[in-house]
């Protein structure tokens, strides 16, 4: 029984239209219909932004330093899962592409049966790094919030003489009544107590 179409949009970006066409055949075998190819890289970013592909895969064949260095460039603009296929390539290559945020770099042999693997793991190992990168803006996020609190509970408890629960259970009734968050109603406080503190000789 042939697979289903997948409805994911692929976008294939090769000079060379024979490299290309192995890649769209090894794609539509492994039932991916949704794909557009581009030979020509110049002016790649407006193509991608155009046709806002779900996955990129890139040949370059044998790239020049100047050409990887662009690619890789393109690789941390666009946020998407990119597969990478070049024929050969040094450990300083290979180095950079996982720094530019390149999911899969495939070195040494485009096989029509390798593409759906690859395009499988370029979008898990791009879903487990973006996966990452939230939890960590949340846990930053989440101790800029705690360091406001602690200002602003700091500044409560030395302008009206409360203790530290109290202090915080202000912070909290003020938020819930005004329907924000206490970080919001923490910033808001210690922004007032500069306003309002005497100028410094």
């Amino acid at each position: 029984m042939p697979e289903r179409p997948s409805p994911l949009s692929i976008l294939i970006i090769d000079e060379n239209r024979l490299r290309a066409a192995v890649i769209e055949d090894g794609l539509r075998d492994a039932g991916y219909s949704n794909l557009t190819v581009v030979n020509d890289v110049q002016g790649i970013a407006r193509k991608i932004a155009d046709s806002a592909p779900d996955v990129i895969v890139i040949d370059l064949g044998n790239p020049n330093r100047d050409m990887l260095e662009s690619m890789f460039q393109l690789s941390r603009a666009v946020k998407r899962p990119i597969a990478m296929f070049v024929d050969r390539a040094d450990q300083a290559s290979i180095e950079a592409a996982v720094e530019a945020g390149v999911s899969a770099y495939v070195v040494d042999g485009l096989k029509r049966e390798r593409v759906k693997p690859i395009i499988d793991m370029a979008i898990s190992r791009f879903n487990a790094f973006a996966r990452m990168a939230r939890e960590l803006d949340e846990a930053r996020s989440q101790l800029e919030s705690r360091k406001l609190i602690d200002r602003a509970k700091g500044i409560l408890m030395s302008t009206r003489g409360l203790n530290e629960s109290d202090a915080y259970a202000l912070l909290r009734k003020t938020a819930m009544n005004q329907n924000r968050k206490i970080s919001d109603i923490a910033e808001s406080l210690i922004t007032a107590a500069g306003l309002l503190a005497p100028p410094e000789e």
